[in-house]
């Protein structure tokens, strides 16, 4: 489980192709960051849940499976790109952002970027399928960052940045053409489920 409060920015150091899989090397600028999770613990990448081996003071790998690199841009990742980092929330920590899984919904295209102010509204177009998920003031989680829904479209949606969260983030590439990870409310698709079931049972 984690939060979509990003702890760190790691860099992709080496990509090596697998059997219908991929491999990733990823950096960590300090080596804090590293003596924490054990090998085999779960570290999100652009939100994506995966499992650490090899772990050493400043660098891990992680294996990406087919079914990961189709529903995510993992496959999209080239070495030197930075990607958002989460370790798996600990029970006793404050819940800061929302509930996140590290479970990808679907890739949603950047299609629009303006300034307000001191803030920075960037518009996504996930797919539809995704769109009865998202509401005004609700949640979601975007490369693994967690945002609120800022505003509301048929077809899109969109969030208001900060500029702590694209200096700490990788937000600060999310520019028109750009492609994010998205996972949707948890509790929106439990909702679903229930009362779908409820309607057939009548």
């Amino acid at each position: 489980m984690f939060t979509g409060l990003v702890e760190r920015l790691g860099r992709v150091a080496a990509i090596e192709e697998l059997p219908d899989a991929r491999r990733f090397t990823i950096e960590v600028g300090d080596d804090e960051f590293l003596t924490d999770p054990a090998e085999g613990e779960s570290i999100t990448c652009n939100g994506v849940c995966l499992t650490a081996v090899d772990i050493s003071s400043r660098a891990y790998s992680v294996v990406a499976i087919e079914e990961t690199l189709r529903r995510s841009t993992l496959g999209d990742l080239k070495v030197g790109d930075e990607i958002n980092l989460e370790r798996a929330l600990k029970v006793s920590a404050r819940l800061g952002g929302h509930i996140v899984q590290g479970h990808v919904d679907g890739v949603a295209d950047v299609v629009g970027v303006r300034e307000e102010g001191e803030s920075i509204w960037v518009t996504f177009q996930p797919p539809s399928s995704l769109l009865k998920y998202v509401v005004e003031k609700g949640s979601v989680c975007l490369d693994g960052v967690s945002l609120t829904v800022a505003n509301c479209a048929y077809d899109k949606f969109s969030v208001a940045l900060i500029a702590h969260t694209r200096e700490v983030t990788n937000a600060k590439t999310w520019i028109p053409g750009a492609r994010v990870n998205v996972e949707v409310d948890i509790l929106a698709k439990y909702i679903e489920r229930l009362t779908t079931f409820a309607r057939v049972e009548e």
